[in-house]
């Protein structure tokens, strides 16, 4: 059949070679690929600021800005309506390629050399990155809660599968040229350039989202149904509570491990300075396979999901254990298998409470009800990313 049909006998367009479902993926793949691209160029920072704690700092300094936005677009929610989608989206993805390349060109005028106040250049830059991380994220999931399931879970595995091509991009420029400080560089650059065109076409993706058939029927359905209600926040969130506290738990977990730790609390003999990347690139598939298990099968019940959640905190005496626990769990398998662990159950309940908590609302307040959501994921990385500094205590 080329079209279905709803209950009010609206005829729904097909959603042709699943390009508004590709589009979304896309859309995702873009809003996590900044993030990605800083925090898996691990080497290339190590090496301009060494001693800085690189991933640490990072980590805080998007975390908080993309917070920040997040909360301005929920204590003014009539942005969303003032400033349309595919505006606020093409102004992030701009705000993200201006900041990804602010340490290539730093490189480029040799000013990295002359004097440490480019480190704290790059972390503004990176400030910039996690404001429009808020600002790109809040306006893609707020737009994909109103949206059937597996536009959420578009995003979300779109999110993951930045996370592999950053790292499959950063190992081949990483081995392509000599490992010497210039061939450092050039991979590097190279890196961040691939990373903004990918970037450029999502502006691109962005564009034609909303001319699908498929997209303009649902738009006209939201405006169908009236603007959003007056509910306040935290009548929402009240009603989120459960899926909020686990998106929560889920974030700073994940965040208090991943990079940071991985990248500088945990060492190999065998792969030296190829083993933080080696580790971040098995998470980033474990993350992906979560996320993209969703398509196969959903846990219908929050409460599961939530206890779930609640049960990744047994993490953190496994992780430890592997810097201050017997010889046989200090090795390399054994912390493969945990980084498996994390990313697989990372992506996977990220998805499931991503897709129920929306839809556990009513439609006009499912936007809401998704930015809610898409805070509490943010604090979740902010919580993280501050606890990230307890494993070099």
């Amino acid at each position: 059949m080329e079209s279905l049909k709803n209950e009010s006998n609206d005829i729904i367009p097909k959603d042709t070679c699943k390009l508004a479902y590709i589009i979304h993926f896309l859309l995702g793949a873009g809003n996590l690929l900044p993030w990605n691209a800083l925090i898996t160029a691990i080497d290339y920072f190590g090496y301009l600021y060494p001693d800085k704690h690189v991933e640490k700092v990072f980590s805080v300094a998007y975390m908080g800005s993309s917070l920040l936005t997040l909360i301005c677009m929920i204590k003014w929610s009539s942005f969303s309506r003032l400033v349309g989608f595919q505006v606020r989206m093409n102004v992030g993805f701009t705000m993200f390629v201006a900041s990804l390349m602010v340490s290539p060109t730093l490189d480029w005028v040799s000013w990295h050399e002359k004097s440490m106040s480019a480190f704290y250049i790059v972390v503004a830059s990176v400030v910039v990155c996690g404001l429009a991380d808020g600002l790109v994220g809040g306006s893609l999931i707020g737009s994909a809660g109103k949206l059937p399931k597996e536009y959420m879970q578009a995003v979300f595995a779109g999110t993951a599968s930045s996370g592999i091509l950053v790292s499959l991009l950063r190992i081949i420029t990483k081995a392509s040229l000599p490992h010497d400080p210039q061939g450092l560089k050039k991979s590097a650059h190279l890196y961040f350039l691939v990373s903004t065109v990918i970037l450029l076409l999502c502006m691109v993706c962005c564009t034609l989202l909303y001319k699908l058939p498929v997209m303009e029927h649902h738009y006209k359905l939201q405006q169908n149904n009236g603007s959003a209600s007056q509910t306040k926040l935290w009548d929402v969130a009240r009603t989120i509570q459960w899926p909020a506290l686990g998106i929560f738990v889920i974030y700073t977990v994940t965040l208090s491990i991943f990079p940071g730790f991985l990248a500088e609390n945990i060492k190999s003999k065998l792969l030296k300075d190829w083993y933080p990347i080696v580790l971040i690139t098995i998470y980033n598939i474990a993350d992906f396979g979560g996320k993209c298990f969703t398509a196969v099968y959903v846990l219908r019940s929050v409460a599961k999901a939530t206890w779930g959640c609640l049960g990744r905190l047994l993490l953190y005496p496994l992780f430890s254990a592997c810097l201050h626990g017997p010889k046989w769990v200090r090795n390399e398998v054994f912390v493969v298998f945990l980084t498996v662990v994390l990313g697989f159950t990372n992506g996977y309940l990220t998805s499931v409470i991503m897709i129920l908590a929306p839809k556990s609302v009513p439609p006009s307040e499912a936007e809401m009800a998704a930015v809610v959501m898409a805070l509490f994921l943010c604090l979740g990385l902010v919580s993280g990313s501050v606890l990230g500094w307890f494993w070099i205590i």
